[in-house]
C-alpha cells in the first residue's frame, strides 16, 4: 500500500511538472491598445509640400533710376506713407536752373509770338482794306499784291513763333521729368520696411548682373495674403475659390480662413526639388494680432467636406485597404475596408466596419498581426 501511495505521488509530481511545462510554453495574449470608429467630420483636402509665407498684397524695392548723391531722405523705416509722398531726393540744383533758363526762354517766345501775330492781324486787316479800295478803284492792283504778300509773309511768322512756343513748352517737360528723376515718391499707400543709404551718400541703379540693395523698401501693413507650394500630382484637384484653413507659426493657437484666389499657369522646376505650382489664398478677414510679411504658413485647401460619418484615424488603415481589429474571441483579424473622403487625419468608414468594431491603434508593437491572440489595454 505505502508503495502504490508513493508510486500515486510522483504521479501527482510529473502531472503537476506537465501542466506547469505546459502553461509555461503557451504564447502569452499581448497587449494592444484599441480604438473605436466614431462619427464626425471628414475632409478631402490638399496641403502645400514646403512652408508657405505670408506676403503683402503690395511690395516696391524702389532704387533710382539715375546715379547721384542724396540731398533729402524725407521718410525714416516704420513710418506710414500715402501715395505718391517724396521719400528721398537727389541733389538737383544744377537740373533746376535749366529748368528756370527754359521757363524764360518760354516766356520770351510766348511774348514774341504775341508780338509777330500782332503783325499778321495788321497785315491781314490791311489786305482786306487794300481789296476793298480796289474795288472803288481807288488804289492799284500793285498795292493789293503787295499787301497780300505781306499778310501771307506774316501770318507764316505767326504760324512759325507758334510752333516755337510748343518746343519751349515741350523742351520745359522734358526737364521737368529730368528733375522727376531725383525724386523717389511712393507708388502706393503703405509703410516704409527698410532704408538704405545715408545723406551724401552716392547711389546708383543696380547694373544688369549686380545685385545692389534698392534704395527704399516699402510695403503694406493692412493688407496680405499667403504664398504656398503645391506638389504638381494635386494640381488638377485645385479651383479657385475652394474655402482653405490656414495655419501661422505665429499663430499657433488659432487658425485662419481663407480662399483660393490664383492658381499659377506653370509648374516650377528647381533642381534637386518636387515640382511644384505657387497658389495664393486671400484672407477672409483681418485678425489681431496684426500679421507681418515674412510669417511662415501653411495652407490646406478643402476639396470637400462630410459631417456626421464614421471615420478613423487615417494612420490605422494599412495600404488604404485594410485595419487590424481584436475579434470576439480576442484574436486579431484583418478586416477590409472602403473609403470615402480622407486626409491625413481621418478617413471616412464606407463598408467593412461600424462603432462597435475594436480598431487596434498599437501597429508598432511587435507582433501585432493576424490570428495573434492579444487583449486590450
Amino acid at each position: 500500500m505505502a508503495k502504490f501511495f508513493q508510486i500515486a505521488k510522483w504521479l501527482l509530481i510529473l502531472f503537476a511538472l506537465a501542466v506547469a511545462y505546459w502553461w509555461l510554453s503557451q504564447e502569452k495574449p499581448i497587449e494592444v491598445t484599441i480604438v473605436y470608429p466614431k462619427k464626425g467630420l471628414v475632409e478631402a483636402t490638399v496641403a502645400n509640400t514646403r512652408t508657405g509665407s505670408v506676403t503683402a498684397c503690395q511690395r516696391a524695392k524702389m532704387s533710382l533710376p539715375i546715379g547721384g548723391q542724396i540731398a533729402n531722405i524725407l521718410v525714416k523705416e516704420g513710418q506710414l506713407v500715402a501715395h505718391q509722398q517724396l521719400l528721398l531726393s537727389l541733389w538737383n540744383k544744377d537740373r533746376l536752373a535749366k529748368l528756370k533758363e527754359a521757363t524764360a526762354l518760354l516766356h520770351a517766345s510766348q511774348q514774341d509770338k504775341n508780338r509777330v501775330c500782332i503783325v499778321a492781324a495788321n497785315a491781314q486787316t490791311d489786305l482786306i482794306r487794300q481789296s476793298s479800295l480796289l474795288k472803288q478803284r481807288l488804289t492799284s492792283q500793285e498795292k493789293l499784291d503787295s499787301a497780300q504778300s505781306t499778310a501771307q509773309a506774316t501770318q507764316a511768322n505767326c504760324e512759325a513763333a507758334q510752333f516755337q512756343v510748343r518746343a519751349r513748352i515741350a523742351q520745359v517737360e522734358g526737364i521737368e521729368a529730368n528733375i522727376e528723376l531725383t525724386y523717389l515718391k511712393a507708388p502706393f499707400s503703405g509703410i516704409i520696411a527698410e532704408i538704405t543709404g545715408e545723406v551724401g551718400e552716392y547711389t546708383t541703379p543696380s547694373p544688369p548682373g549686380v545685385p545692389i540693395p534698392p534704395t527704399i523698401d516699402m510695403l503694406t501693413q493692412d493688407c496680405h495674403y499667403i504664398s504656398a507650394p503645391i506638389d504638381e500630382v494635386d494640381a488638377s484637384e485645385l479651383k479657385v475659390g475652394l474655402p482653405v484653413r490656414i495655419t501661422i507659426d505665429a499663430f499657433r493657437s488659432q487658425s485662419f480662413e481663407g480662399v483660393l484666389r490664383r492658381i499659377s499657369p506653370y509648374v516650377q522646376d528647381f533642381e534637386k526639388q518636387a515640382r511644384t505650382i505657387t497658389i495664393e489664398v486671400d484672407l477672409k478677414r483681418h485678425r489681431d494680432p496684426h500679421l507681418l510679411a515674412g510669417y511662415s504658413a501653411d495652407v490646406e485647401v478643402i476639396l470637400g467636406s462630410k459631417e456626421g460619418v464614421l471615420r478613423l484615424p487615417s494612420d490605422l488603415i494599412i495600404n488604404d485597404q485594410y485595419v487590424l481589429i481584436l475579434n470576439n474571441e480576442d484574436v486579431i483579424e484583418r478586416v477590409p475596408v472602403q473609403l470615402g473622403l480622407s486626409n491625413w487625419q481621418f478617413s471616412e468608414i464606407t463598408a467593412g466596419l461600424s462603432a462597435q468594431h475594436r480598431v487596434i491603434s498599437s501597429l508598432g508593437l511587435a507582433g501585432v498581426k493576424p490570428g495573434v491572440s492579444a487583449i486590450a489595454k
